[in-house]
């Protein structure tokens, strides 16, 4: 009987652009578009530069692309490290819904890029290959049930060495043997931990771990390329993912194959609106949602009670955070800036919003509880105590991006350029109209 790796890995191979729906086709390419928005604006950033400037020492001489650079040309591995980083710098990338700590645009694609700079294939080639990674990675963090996170690793760091294995392999043409061992390989390089969440700094390695899962993927796929081998069983058997880095009771093998080729993950995968951790979205959208309806700013508000999952808890509380890395994984900060700030635009997650009094005051005073009864780990009830005795509240189970909601083209255009070359600039709107046209393009490229 086949193993996971090999049934998935057989998957991959075989997956022909026909075989695809089109709404996963096109959303698969509006994933595309929006990490190519994430990386772009991502570039800036000093935390960002230090990984460009390690991958332009290390990687210099080679053919592919890291963006904000332009003229600057590195191997295929330093690439994707730096890319990857880019893309998850200031939480804008993308993720799945229901969460399973997996990032599809940050850790897939830039493998998928360097592999297509190093080997020019089109756009169905390139969508096929993006598609096919995104249904194995996800099914892979399905099966772990979010586990590795409950006993301190960063997902992500784990689950996108396996997405960006397949993408990177199917472009240099590997076969469903030579897929099986690039996944394999995949599972010994995955790494990530939660440390920072619980840190008083050093938050930047969080967008480290996903450059470390693309570059990862490059590696396996390159080794498998050449006959390297790993174990067929490093999936569900001893040692494997899911036996060293999962919680045995919360585990579910089945599901790494369950549903493969008729039931598509890539419909899952959820786009953010604002620059902060997901399980920021629905109480940022819902407390600006009160806003415009019951005409309130923050000078108006009395008292700030937000009710969410236990993970809200013990992963996001984190009311004083020292600088923008951790204040855009603290929900209580991240609702603070909504309150006093615009969210849609990223410029609002700035250090200056750590600076400031007013923002502070109102993170270290809002009141954040588990809440009693059902609902989703992006569920969540936000509940206003205005000084004029007025209490308003809203429950939000989805934000505009999610499946659910997904954001319109034009949506993602507004998001595109604001992060590309702002709202009026015609070079970026002609970059974001080829890009919506990428299946039919010649041969695939980001420019």
């Amino acid at each position: 009987m086949a193993t996971a790796a090999q049934t998935l890995a057989q998957f991959a191979a075989d997956l022909k652009f026909a075989d695809i729906p089109e709404d996963v086709v096109t959303r698969g390419r509006d994933c595309i578009i929006d990490t190519i928005a994430a990386c772009s604006y991502g570039a800036q950033f000093p935390w960002s530069q230090l990984v460009i400037d390690y991958a332009q020492r290390y990687g210099a001489g080679g053919p592919c692309s890291i963006f904000g650079m332009p003229g600057v040309k590195v191997h295929a591995p330093y690439a994707a490290l730096a890319n990857g980083a880019l893309g998850h710098a200031f939480e804008q990338d993308s993720v799945r819904d229901p969460g399973a700590g997996s990032h599809p645009g940050a850790t897939v694609l830039p493998a998928l890029l360097a592999a297509c700079e190093e080997n020019p294939v089109d756009g169905k080639t390139a969508l096929t290959a993006y598609v096919a990674a995104v249904e194995v990675m996800f099914r892979i963090a399905v099966a772990s049930h979010h586990s590795p996170e409950h006993v301190g690793f960063h997902s992500p760091g784990l689950t996108g060495t396996y997405g960006s294995a397949i993408a990177a392999g199917l472009i240099y043409g590997l076969n469903a043997k030579q897929l099986t061992h690039a996944l394999a390989i995949a599972g010994s390089l995955s790494s990530g931990l939660l440390a920072f969440s619980k840190s008083k700094e050093g938050a930047m390695v969080k967008r480290l771990h996903l450059g470390r899962a693309s570059e990862g993927g490059i590696m396996a796929a390159r080794l498998a390329a050449t006959g390297y081998e790993g174990p067929e069983t490093v999936l569900e058997g001893k040692f494997g993912f899911l036996d060293a880095y999962g919680i045995a009771e919360m585990c579910e093998a089945a599901q790494l194959t369950k549903g493969l080729g008729s039931e598509w993950e890539v419909r899952r995968i959820c786009l953010k609106r604002y620059a902060a951790h997901i399980n920021a979205h629905t109480p940022v959208q819902a407390l600006r949602e009160m806003m415009s309806e019951h005409k309130f700013v923050a000078a108006d508000v009395a008292h700030l009670l937000i009710e969410g999952s236990e993970r809200l808890m013990t992963h996001h509380n984190i009311p004083e955070p020292v600088d923008i890395l951790k204040a855009q994984y603290s929900v209580p900060f991240c609702v603070a800036i909504a309150l006093h700030r615009d969210p849609d635009d990223p410029r609002s997650f700035d250090e200056s919003a750590v600076q400031d009094p007013a923002i502070r005051a109102t993170a270290k005073a809002l009141e954040l509880k588990q809440r009693a009864g059902e609902g989703s780990v992006r569920s969540s009830t936000v509940t206003v105590q205005l000084k004029d005795g007025r209490t308003v509240s809203k429950r939000r189970d989805s934000y505009k991006g999610m499946p659910a909601e997904p954001l319109t083209s034009e949506d993602l255009k507004r998001k595109f350029m604001l992060l590309t070359g702002g709202v009026n600039d015609a070079a970026s709107a002609a970059r974001f109209a080829r890009l919506e046209q990428m299946v039919t393009a010649k041969t695939f490229s980001v420019a």
